[in-house]
């Protein structure tokens, strides 16, 4: 898998900010397919940084429903993989440098 296709996109909320600040940890969305050792590479050479460990987690999909004047109507959202970056002493990203 080519590493610019493993990492989709930063998570960014206020549990992830609190996580960031107390433990150094950073979320990101990435692909399904990929494992922690392309998820670590990905984030060092993206960011030039030190990964300590990287965790991932498959999030489910979800059906979602909705009442409207036609009826209701369902769907479902699709899942996704989610990586939890633990970074090494003293490195950081700025996620907010490309705005």
């Amino acid at each position: 898998m080519n590493l610019s296709d493993v990492l989709i996109r930063p998570v960014v909320s206020e549990k992830v900010n609190k996580a960031t600040e107390k433990f150094n940890r950073y979320y990101f969305i990435v692909d399904k397919k990929s494992n922690k050792l392309e998820i670590k590479k990905a984030v060092e050479e993206f960011y030039g940084v030190a990964v300590a460990e990287v965790n991932t987690a498959v999030m489910p999909g979800k059906t979602k429903t909705r009442f409207t004047k036609a009826g209701f109507i369902s769907g479902k959202k699709s899942s996704y993989k989610k990586a939890i970056v633990t970074l090494a002493e003293g490195e950081s990203i700025d996620l907010y440098a490309n705005i």
